[in-house]
């Protein structure tokens, strides 16, 4: 299999335009209200160029997806690097909150990707869920988390979590479930 030719510089200025554009889109809840030709002319660009780099409305969702999925493995990486391991796994949980809050239009595109059964999404899933196993085993190693609480269930709080954002209280709801996580997650003293 063949590498991706890199892109010229203009076309990744507007490739990184459309984005930028979709983002904003995204973040303020009118990604699927706008045309997908919309996105053109709010990044200065031609439709062509759009659908040269992102031929359908999901194609641009996925690339947005995959760009968080890389930041948020970035910031596990740096936790984990700066921080003893139970309190990069606790700062993390709640960065993901925070995430959550400033993208809550990442979870309607989230459902739409999971409704097309995205390869993307199930990529970008099992990188992330990776990252929360390497926080949770390092705490494990340390003792300062329980060894019978896998990755998989903290992962599941976050799903739950993000699915629920249309709560009125959400953010509160939120902070209490990660709380919630935190202590069952303490190693018990015997």
């Amino acid at each position: 299999m063949t590498a991706a030719k890199p892109l010229r510089a203009d076309a990744k200025r507007n490739r990184e335009a459309l984005l930028a554009k979709a983002r904003e889109a995204l973040d303020a809840g009118e990604f699927f209200d706008l045309r997908f030709d919309d996105f053109a002319r709010l990044a200065g660009v031609g439709t062509g160029t759009l659908y040269r780099h992102f031929p359908t409305r999901e194609a641009l969702a996925e690339a947005i997806y995959r760009e968080e999925v890389a930041t948020l493995c970035d910031r596990v990486r740096h936790l984990r690097a700066t921080l003893p391991a139970a309190d990069a796994l606790a700062t993390f949980l709640r960065d993901m909150v925070d995430h959550l809050d400033a993208r809550r239009g990442l979870a309607r595109t989230l459902a739409t990707l999971m409704s097309t059964r995205s390869d993307t999404l199930a990529e970008g899933s099992r990188a992330l869920e990776q990252a929360v196993t390497d926080l949770v085993a390092a705490a494990v190693r340390d003792g300062a988390i329980r060894d019978d609480v896998d990755a998989g269930a903290i992962m599941m709080a976050l799903h739950g979590i993000g699915a629920a954002h249309d709560r009125p209280a959400w953010r509160a709801e939120a902070d209490g479930v990660i709380t919630l996580v935190l202590d069952g997650l303490r190693a018990r003293q015997e």
